[in-house]
């Protein structure tokens, strides 16, 4: 078993449930949609991937696809199976299951959030802690470092033998949803499903620069402009440390705004706060709030509070106010946390 979390009780039985589903539909050729959630990272796209793949090999009818807007990451673009993704525009209009994967709400669904429940059937795959419990089977671990390792876990059930083109996908998003391997939600289970990957032979450390080592030049310029004008608070909360960018200023560097996703992971080096957070403005004129916790303070609290959710130690939502409105909103929680 990849997963030593998924052993017995509820959990058990809803990963039995969820393989059902999975192995009727191939068994029947049944068209299965698959996606990640809005504006996809690693763990959400090479789960979709990965599953898309393995149901493929089964004999299902597979659309792998993720929401409006469908645009793939350019850090993301290279893995197996991303070239044959569809747009949600173009999916068909009776869909027999439907399957959600790393998507901690309904509304992280975007377009695609209706087909839970007008598929013939629906199958939530997730880790977030804040997954209030949505779609018709829920196989959700809070425990598991990704969910590539319950993804993991469904192939080994179907009988789908993990290759090359699988294991890729799959530690892309181990690596990167446990910071390569850095982060608290590691454990002896985690390094276990890494081995069995890279037993495929996969180019590891290919994968890792890609997803961590590689950018455009334009990279250096917004970094420097955007922790220039950081923002250290030690009375809010237990600490905070905060910045901010837009789309916009990301397109003047010559970047996709989906560069400004990394820009988190820089400002958690701050030693004198226990959480980090980037502020990135939408054209639309919102603010989507990325958070970091060295371990003092719950962000999955903070960003369920403000309507988002997450992980203790790494969570998200998207704010309508302004930039100050922003950041007054986020004080006071952070502040009622401690």
């Amino acid at each position: 078993m990849t997963t030593a979390s998924i052993s017995s009780g509820p959990l058990l039985a809803a990963r039995d449930d969820a393989v059902q589903a999975l192995a009727g539909a191939a068994r029947a050729g049944a068209t299965v949609v698959l996606s990640g959630h809005v504006q996809p990272d690693a763990d959400a796209l090479g789960s979709t991937l990965a599953l898309a793949e393995g149901l493929r090999r089964c004999g299902a009818r597979v659309l792998a696809t993720f929401p409006e807007p469908f645009t793939l990451p350019s850090s993301l673009g290279w893995l197996p199976g991303a070239a044959e993704l569809v747009d949600p525009a173009a999916l068909p209009a009776q869909v027999d299951l439907f399957v959600s994967l790393d998507a901690a709400s309904p509304g992280r669904l975007g377009c695609l959030a209706p087909l839970l429940g007008s598929a013939g059937r629906s199958v939530v795959v997730d880790h977030h802690a804040s997954n209030p419990g949505f779609g018709a089977v829920r196989l959700v671990d809070p425990q598991a470092a990704a969910t590539v390792v319950l993804v993991a876990d469904l192939l080994e059930q179907l009988d789908v033998e993990l290759d090359q083109q699988l294991a890729t996908c799959l530690y892309a998003g181990l690596a990167a949803d446990t910071g390569s391997f850095r982060f608290g939600n590691t454990s002896p289970g985690t390094h276990e499903l890494a081995a069995r990957l890279l037993r495929t032979g996969i180019d590891h450390a290919a994968i890792s620069r890609r997803l961590f080592d590689t950018a455009p030049f334009g990279w250096l310029g917004l970094l420097s402009v955007v922790t220039g004008r950081a923002v250290l608070e030690p009375e809010v909360g237990a600490g905070v440390v905060w910045t901010w960018s837009t789309g916009a200023e990301a397109r003047e560097h010559g970047l996709a705004p989906d560069q400004l996703e990394a820009l988190v992971d820089v400002v958690r080096a701050t030693a004198e706060a226990d959480v980090a957070c980037v502020l990135k403005g939408q054209d639309d004129g919102s603010w989507v709030v990325s958070m970091r916790s060295r371990g003092a303070t719950d962000v999955s609290r903070v960003a369920m509070a403000l309507g988002g959710g997450g992980h203790r130690a790494a969570a998200g939502y998207t704010s309508a106010h302004d930039l100050p409105g922003t950041m007054d909103e986020l004080r006071m929680e952070l502040a009622r946390g401690l």
